[in-house]
């Protein structure tokens, strides 16, 4: 029998091992670096709004998470901006409006969590967290080391019992963990590995970046690909731009 990464995503020491999980509403409450931050995940939410998204379940969850925390303390003031930036290593934390938009669509209007969700590209574990509160469990893979470790610390604060971090290569997806019902991906190749398609339950659907056919300079579109009892149904929509999908570990 395949073992599934030992609960949870933050690392246990004895100090932490006595205290009891923390509750809901600790997620919401300002704390840290001398931000307000519950006012500007407000702001935040009004900006996602703006932009279209209306699951109130990731509007919920967009502003009970806090991305202060999982960037740099020289960028602390444009946590909640809507815009990417730095977390080492030549990659970046999305832009919440792209997370927002992406999890919306893995969701596709269900009434309530998603099931077992896959991420491909745990980055610094900010995307983790928000998933953590959309879905029952989550399995989150990255393939560079030093992001894997940030995650691990980035979310060992918050204490999710239902976040497993994995090191390695996203692009064979982790089979040990399917069927998913939820696939989603932060970088984006020339067309989806077959082993996500496979890995994919019935009924499930994956949102992942594609570079586009012909395109130059290597653009991307958003791909929504829906796994049917017959067959896979795939549609592209808007562009954005994220880092290439690669193989291996590093």
């Amino acid at each position: 029998m395949t073992q599934r990464p030992p609960f949870p995503a933050w690392l246990a020491t004895q100090s932490d091992a006595a205290r009891p999980p923390a509750p809901a509403h600790v997620l919401a409450r300002p704390q840290g670096l001398g931000m307000d931050s519950a006012a500007h995940r407000q702001h935040l939410l009004q900006l996602l709004q703006k932009q279209g998204v209306r699951d109130a379940m990731v509007l919920q969850a967009m502003g009970s998470m806090e991305r202060h925390r999982f960037v740099d303390s020289a960028l602390v003031n444009q946590a909640y901006e809507d815009t990417s930036l730095p977390i080492g290593l030549g990659q970046t934390i999305s832009k919440p409006g792209v997370v927002a938009r992406m999890i919306e669509l893995l969701r596709n209007g269900a009434a309530g969590k998603l099931g077992r969700v896959l991420e491909i590209g745990t980055g610094c574990g900010y995307q983790a967290a928000v998933l953590s509160l959309l879905a029952q469990e989550v399995y989150s893979i990255e393939r560079l080391r030093g992001l894997h470790d940030k995650a691990r610390e980035n979310l060992r604060h918050f204490r999710l019992p239902n976040v497993h971090l994995l090191f390695g290569d996203g692009m064979a997806g982790y089979a040990q963990g399917a069927p998913y019902a939820a696939i989603i991906a932060a970088a984006g190749g020339e067309a989806v590995p077959q082993a996500w398609v496979d890995q994919l339950a019935v009924g499930g659907r994956l949102v992942a970046p594609v570079v586009t056919s012909g395109a130059q300079g290597g653009a991307q579109a958003l791909l929504v690909l829906d796994k049917t009892p017959a067959g896979v149904r795939q549609s592209l929509l808007e562009t954005v731009h994220f880092v290439p999908l690669k193989s291996g570990v590093a």
